[in-house]
C-alpha cells in the first residue's frame, strides 16, 4: 500500500483550508525521493488571504510600535527555541547541511532582532520654529498590504528579511515562498502566530508563475520585494511597477574573488573554498569567479587550491563532517552538469571534475562534487551566466587595473571581494569597483542586519535595498505635516500661500 504524501498547507489567517487543483512535488535532496506535495494556488486563494489582511492590518497598523516589537522579541525567543527542529526540517527540504542550515535562520533572525527597534527606526523628524509659530514634523506609516516572494536557497532567511521589517512598521504581509521548500516558511508563520500576532498580519500562499501574476497584478498590494533570479527580477520589477506597485526586486549574482600578489593565499584558499563551495554554491553571495593578479600569482592559487578541493567532504545533510550536501532537485543537478560540459566545450580546462559524484547509500541523491576551471575567459558563456551550483572559475588578470574592470563590466553587480595586505590598493578598490556588496579579505561580504543587502545593475532592480534603514524606507512612506495653534482668527492670511519669513 502506498504511503500517503504530507501536504503542506497555505497558512491562512482563519486556519481554513484551500484544496488545490495542483500540486508540485517536494523532494528528499540527500535520496532523490518525493516527500510531501504542496498545493499550487491562484488568484482565488490570494484574494482570500487578502480579505483577512484587510481586516487585520488597520488595528494592527494603530498598535504602538512597542507592543509590535514585543511580538518580535518573543518570535526571536521561539526561533531559538526551536532551532534545532528548524534546522533540521529547511536540510531535509533544501539538502544543506544542518550547520548551514542554522547560518540561514541565524542571518534572518539578526533582521529580526532589528524589527525589535522598530520603535527608534520609526522615529521622524522635528523642526520647531520653521516659521513664525510654525513647527514641521514628519512621520512613516506603513503601505497597507505587501508581499514577498522568496527562493529556494534561503527559506527562512529571506522570508525573515522581508516580513520582520514589513510587519514591525504596521504593514500585513503575504509571503510566497519557493515551492521546492516550502515547509519552513509555513512553520515561521505557525511562530509568529504564537508570539502574538494578530490573524491576519502574516499570511503564506504556495504557488507558482500563476500565484506571482496574481500578486503583481492584486490593486490591493502596494509592495512586492522579491529574490530570485536577474530574469524572473526584471519581469518582476517590470510588472509591479506596471500595475503601480512600489517593487525590489534581486537578482542573480556573478561574483568575482580578486586575489592580489601580497595576499595571504592560505587564508584566502580557506574563505574561497568555504564562499564557492558551501551550501553547494547554492548563494547568491557565493563566489565562483576567482581572480587571481598575475600569472605566479595565478599558479601559486591553483597549487593551494587543487589540494583543499580535492579535500572537500561532501555527504548528506545530516552529515557533521560534511562540507556541504546535494543540490535541490535533480533538474537543477543535471543544469549544472550541462554548464560543467559548457566549460569544458569553450576551451576552459577543467582541473577538478564533480561530475559523475555518488554517495554510497545516496546514489540517487542530488549530489555534484566541487568542480575546478582554470583559464576561464570573459567571452566564455560559463563566465556570463550564473551557475549557481558547486564550481569554481579562475579567471587571470594581469594587472590590478584589470581585475577591477572585470567585475565593474560584467552584467551582475552583487557582491566582490579583495584580498590583499595593502590598504591602499583595498581603498582604490572599494572606491572604483562598480558592485553594489564589496569585501576587503570577507569572501561573503553580506552586510549586517542594520545595514543593508543589495547589488547592482542586473544583481538589483529597484530603488531600496532588503533590511536595514532601506526595509524601513521601502515598507513605509512619508508624511510631513506643517502645523500652527495661531492665538485668534484666521483672517485675510487664510487665503495666502504660507511662507516661513
Amino acid at each position: 500500500m502506498a504511503t500517503q504524501l504530507r501536504e503542506i498547507p497555505h497558512f491562512f489567517a482563519d486556519g481554513s483550508s484551500s484544496p488545490a487543483d495542483r500540486y508540485s512535488d517536494v523532494f528528499d535532496p540527500n535520496n532523490g525521493g518525493v516527500q510531501a506535495r504542496v498545493g499550487l494556488g491562484g488568484a482565488a486563494e490570494l484574494e482570500k488571504a487578502m480579505g483577512l489582511a484587510r481586516q487585520a492590518q488597520p488595528a494592527w497598523a494603530a498598535t504602538n510600535p512597542q507592543r509590535r516589537a514585543r511580538v518580535m522579541f518573543r518570535f526571536k525567543e521561539l526561533i531559538e527555541q526551536n532551532m534545532d527542529s528548524l534546522a533540521e526540517l529547511l536540510s531535509s527540504e533544501h539538502g544543506k547541511v544542518i550547520a548551514d542550515s542554522k547560518g540561514d535562520i541565524q542571518r534572518g533572525l539578526e533582521v529580526i532582532e532589528f524589527a525589535c527597534g522598530i520603535p527608534h527606526a520609526l522615529k521622524g523628524e522635528y523642526t520647531v520654529g520653521a516659521g513664525p509659530g510654525i513647527d514641521v514634523y514628519s512621520m512613516r506609516q506603513p503601505l497597507g498590504i505587501v508581499a514577498g516572494i522568496t527562493p529556494f536557497n534561503f527559506p527562512a532567511m529571506i522570508p525573515m528579511w522581508m516580513f520582520g521589517i514589513a510587519i514591525a512598521v504596521g504593514n500585513a504581509f503575504i509571503l510566497k515562498p519557493s515551492e521546492r521548500d516550502p515547509s519552513v516558511p509555513v512553520r515561521l508563520a505557525e511562530l509568529m502566530k504564537e508570539a502574538g500576532l494578530p490573524d491576519g498580519i502574516l499570511q503564506v500562499v504556495h504557488g507558482d508563475k500563476v500565484m506571482v501574476d496574481a500578486i503583481l497584478d492584486h490593486p490591493g498590494i502596494a509592495a512586492v520585494s522579491f529574490v530570485g533570479s536577474s530574469d524572473i527580477a526584471h519581469y518582476v520589477y517590470q510588472r509591479g511597477v506596471a500595475a503601480g506597485k512600489r517593487v525590489q526586486a534581486m537578482g542573480g549574482a556573478k561574483n568575482h574573488g580578486i586575489i592580489m600578489p601580497d595576499a595571504d593565499l592560505d587564508q584566502a584558499v580557506d574563505d574561497i573554498c568555504g564562499a564557492a563551495f558551501g551550501s553547494a554554491g547554492e548563494r547568491c553571495m557565493a563566489l565562483p569567479v576567482v581572480v587571481p593578479v598575475g600569472e605566479d600569482t595565478a599558479d601559486r592559487l591553483r597549487a593551494k587550491l587543487i589540494p583543499a578541493i580535492e579535500a572537500l567532504r561532501v555527504g548528506v545533510s545530516t552529515d557533521k563532517d560534511a562540507h556541504y550536501g546535494p543540490v535541490v532537485t535533480a533538474a537543477h543537478k543535471a543544469k549544472i552538469e550541462n554548464y560543467i560540459q559548457m566549460g569544458v566545450d569553450e576551451g576552459a580546462e577543467l582541473v577538478v571534475d564533480g561530475r559523475g559524484f555518488s554517495l554510497q547509500g545516496h546514489e540517487d541523491g542530488f549530489f555534484v562534487g566541487p568542480t575546478l576551471f582554470d583559464r576561464v575567459t570573459t567571452a566564455m558563456t560559463t563566465y556570463k551566466e550564473e551557475i549557481f551550483g558547486p564550481v569554481l572559475q579562475i579567471v587571470r588578470a594581469k594587472s590590478f587595473e584589470e581585475a577591477v574592470a572585470l567585475p565593474s563590466e560584467h552584467s551582475y553587480g552583487n557582491g566582490v571581494a579583495l584580498f590583499t595586505r595593502n590598504g591602499h590598493v583595498a581603498r582604490e578598490f572599494t572606491a572604483r569597483v562598480q558592485v553594489g556588496m564589496v569585501g576587503i579579505n570577507v569572501p561573503i561580504p553580506v552586510p549586517v542586519a542594520y545595514h543593508s543587502f543589495g547589488g547592482w545593475k542586473r544583481s538589483g532592480f529597484g530603488d531600496h535595498n532588503q533590511y536595514g534603514m532601506e526595509g524601513i524606507r521601502f515598507y513605509t512612506r512619508v508624511k510631513t505635516v506643517t502645523q500652527r495653534w495661531p492665538d485668534g482668527g484666521a483672517g485675510d492670511s487664510a487665503f495666502i500661500i504660507p511662507t516661513m519669513g
